[in-house]
C-alpha cells in the first residue's frame, strides 16, 4: 500500500499560533503553503512564527530538510483573494467567532477552485452552521488540530451532515500524511475533545475557586494519578483562559448548566490573566 500524500498546495487562513503550526506541518512534508494574514506586519509576524517553529524542530532533529528550505515553501498574502486557486486544501484558523469564520469561509469559496476542500480548525463551533455559509457544503468539514500543532499527534475530523465521503477520505489521508492520528466525530457541540477536556478543566477551576487545593496539586493529581501528560490547569494556561471561556460560554448555551463558566475564570480573563500568552494565568510564565 502506498503512503498517504499531502496536498501539493495548501492555504491557511490566520497566522496565529495554530495557523502557523498548521502551515509549518504541511510545509515540512512537502506542501507549498500560503498563509493569509491581514496587514503586512501581521503577515510578517506569521512567517516569523513558522520560521521559529521550523528552527526548533530542526534543533530537535524533527525535520528531514534544512529549516530554510522548508520555509521557502511558505508564502504570505493579505487576503483570501490571494490564495492559490488550485489549492487542494484550505484550512481556516481565525479566532473562535462564528460570524467571522462564516464570512471568511464564504469569501474563500469564491477565491478557490470548486475542487478545493475547505476545513475549519474550530475547537467547538458548529461545523454544520458554518457550512450553511457555503454554496457547496459537501466540500467542507472540521479539521481540529491541537496545540502545539507540529508536536501534537491528533487531528479531530468533524463530519457535518452534508460533508461528502470523498472529502472525509481526503482529510483522513492528509492527517496520516502529517504523521498524526485521526479521530472521526459527528458534528455536535464541543465535538469529543473540547467537550471532555473542558468539563475537566472547568471542574479543576471550580476546585481552585472553592479552595480545595492549589493549582499545582490539582495538576499533579491528574498527571501522576491518571497519567495525563499535563494537568487541566496548566493546559488551560497553554490553551488560553480567554479561549476556554469562549468555548465554555458556547457549550453552556448549547448543552446546559454543567458548562457554566466559573466566576474565577471570568475574573481572570477580565484582569487580562490569559495564561502563557499574557505571562500570567493559573501559573506565572516567563
Amino acid at each position: 500500500m502506498s503512503s498517504p500524500t499531502a496536498p501539493a498546495v495548501v492555504g491557511v487562513i490566520g497566522g496565529g499560533r495554530m495557523g502557523a503550526g498548521i502551515a509549518q506541518s504541511f510545509a515540512a512534508i512537502g506542501s507549498s503553503v500560503t498563509v493569509v494574514e491581514s496587514g503586512a506586519q501581521a503577515a510578517a509576524a506569521a512567517l516569523d512564527r513558522v520560521a521559529t517553529g521550523l528552527r526548533r524542530a530542526a534543533e530537535r532533529g524533527k525535520l528531514a530538510e534544512p529549516a530554510e528550505q522548508v520555509l521557502g515553501r511558505v508564502t504570505t498574502v493579505e487576503s483570501v483573494e490571494g490564495l492559490p486557486p488550485d489549492a487542494g486544501l484550505v484550512v481556516e484558523a481565525v479566532p473562535e467567532d462564528a460570524a467571522l469564520k462564516a464570512r471568511v469561509l464564504a469569501a474563500t469559496e469564491q477565491a478557490v477552485d470548486a475542487t478545493t476542500v475547505l476545513a475549519t480548525n474550530t475547537s467547538s463551533l458548529s461545523v454544520t452552521e458554518l457550512a450553511s455559509a457555503l454554496k457547496a457544503p459537501g466540500r467542507f468539514l472540521g479539521m481540529h488540530f491541537f496545540n502545539p500543532v507540529p508536536a501534537s499527534e491528533l487531528v479531530e475530523v468533524v463530519v457535518a451532515p452534508d460533508t461528502s465521503p470523498e472529502v472525509v477520505r481526503a482529510a483522513l489521508a492528509w492527517t496520516r500524511a502529517l504523521g498524526k492520528k485521526d479521530v472521526v466525530v459527528r458534528d455536535s457541540p464541543g465535538f469529543a475533545s473540547s467537550r471532555l477536556g473542558l468539563a475537566l478543566g472547568l471542574e479543576a477551576i471550580r476546585m481552585v475557586e472553592d479552595g480545595v487545593a492549589e493549582p499545582e496539586a490539582i495538576d499533579d493529581a491528574m498527571s501522576l494519578g491518571y497519567k495525563h501528560p499535563m494537568g487541566p490547569l496548566r493546559l488551560t494556561d497553554l490553551v488560553g483562559l480567554d479561549v476556554r471561556l469562549a468555548i465554555a460560554e458556547y457549550l453552556h448555551a448549547t448543552l446546559g448548566e454543567r458548562f457554566a463558566p466559573p466566576q474565577l475564570l471570568r475574573d481572570k480573563v477580565a484582569r487580562g490573566e490569559l495564561g502563557r500568552k499574557s505571562g500570567q494565568g493559573f501559573y506565572t510564565w516567563q
